[in-house]
């Protein structure tokens, strides 16, 4: 039987109250729980950010998005490591309906084109015209 392999991206919110190297420790400790576990796609540290509500009397927050690979049992255990670690203010995960490596790779071909077009033009900009 084939293994089912599914695509998620997890969003965290780590308390800053208690200092950068806290921060920094418990987004790292996450961060090596899935790539232990899970084959990791994308990572956006988007930083410290103001919450757009209090969460537990706390106006900003540390956001981490991670879009991985992984069987579908991993999601329930790191929802439950998240719920045990008091750093971490909120964490959502969501099951997504496309494979997210596949979706990332056009991304990149797309980016690689464009950039490619836009050398090209600026090449022909700096080329000297031909001389009739």
């Amino acid at each position: 039987m084939e293994k089912v392999i599914n695509s998620y991206e997890t969003m965290f919110i780590v308390d800053v109250s208690n200092g950068e190297e806290a921060t920094e420790a418990t987004v790292n400790k996450f961060m090596s729980v899935i790539e232990a576990n899970a084959e990791v796609v994308d990572v956006a540290k988007w930083g410290k950010r103001r919450l757009a509500y209090l969460i537990n009397d706390m106006p900003e927050g540390y956001y981490t998005v991670v879009t991985y690979k992984c069987a579908p049992e991993f999601p329930a255990e790191l929802d439950r490591l998240f719920n045990i670690d008091e750093n971490v203010m909120r964490a959502k995960t969501f099951k997504l309906e496309y494979d997210a490596a596949e979706k990332k790779a056009a991304k990149v071909a797309t980016e690689a084109v464009a950039e490619a077009a836009t050398e090209e033009a600026a090449t022909e900009e700096t080329a000297p015209a031909d001389a009739e």
